[in-house]
């Protein structure tokens, strides 16, 4: 049975990519495949996927400037992939928005796990969302669960999906410490190995999106040796 999930791989290493290609397409995916990263907004205006694979060295456009181009459009799940295994790299990855990030060359059932993993988060998310019938407001911030947006002073938060579902667990646990090990497993799905940097990086890019930082946490507090803590006063 044909699946209905899209896949889109942005990969110039032919050989891999075919490889890629083949071993998805067997486990019942649909696989679109491009090689040069200054197609890849084009394509993804034009189409529909559930999961995009995005290789960091690409020939007209990094990686990384893809990725944070394509969250203005998209909102998935976006995995890239690297032969270098530098942390630093991992680190601008997950600020450029990736959800998460993969060294080559990857074992095919760790590509296969991990890419079953997000969609099962992403699925899961949206059920939790259409289930939500309320929202919450912190001052000037204002987190509707019903349609999974949020607003600074009625301006609207673009958020992906990862961030939101971060940002809702710190809010529905206002003023409580939420330790980095159980926001890792509750948002990505899989136990922390305490190396893993995506829970930091989403935090990161979440408070430049409400305006704060970490030397003004308005909203996301880092408590040393112990994890974050959202504080503000609950309007409704």
């Amino acid at each position: 049975m044909k699946s209905q999930q899209r896949i889109l791989l942005v990969e110039d290493d032919t050989k891999l990519a075919g490889f890629v290609l083949e071993y998805l397409k067997r486990n019942h995916f649909d696989v679109d495949w491009v090689t040069n990263g200054t197609e890849v907004i084009r394509i993804v205006q034009n189409n529909e996927y559930s999961i995009i694979l995005l290789d960091v060295m690409l020939p007209g456009k990094s990686g990384f400037d893809v990725c944070r181009e394509l969250r203005a459009i998209y909102q998935l799940p976006i995995v890239m992939l690297t032969a270098r295994t530098n942390d630093l790299d991992h680190i601008r990855g997950l600020e450029a928005g990736a959800d998460d990030y993969l060294y080559k060359p990857v074992e095919p059932l760790v590509l296969l796990a991990r890419v079953k993993m997000h969609l099962r988060r992403f699925a899961s998310l949206n059920q939790n969302r259409k289930q939500q019938i309320s929202n919450v407001q912190f001052g000037i911030l204002k987190i509707d669960f019903r349609s999974h947006s949020v607003y600074i002073e009625n301006e609207l938060v673009s958020l992906t999906e990862g961030e939101f579902e971060l940002l809702r667990l710190l809010a529905l646990n206002s003023g409580e410490i939420m330790t980095r090990e159980s926001l890792f497993e509750l948002v990505i799905g899989r136990p922390y190995d305490g190396l893993d940097r995506t829970v930091d990086g989403r935090i990161s890019r979440i408070r430049k999106k409400l305006g704060c930082s970490q030397e003004n946490p308005v909203f996301i507090k880092a408590i040393r040796g112990k994890g974050y803590l959202f504080f503000a006063e609950k309007v409704r």
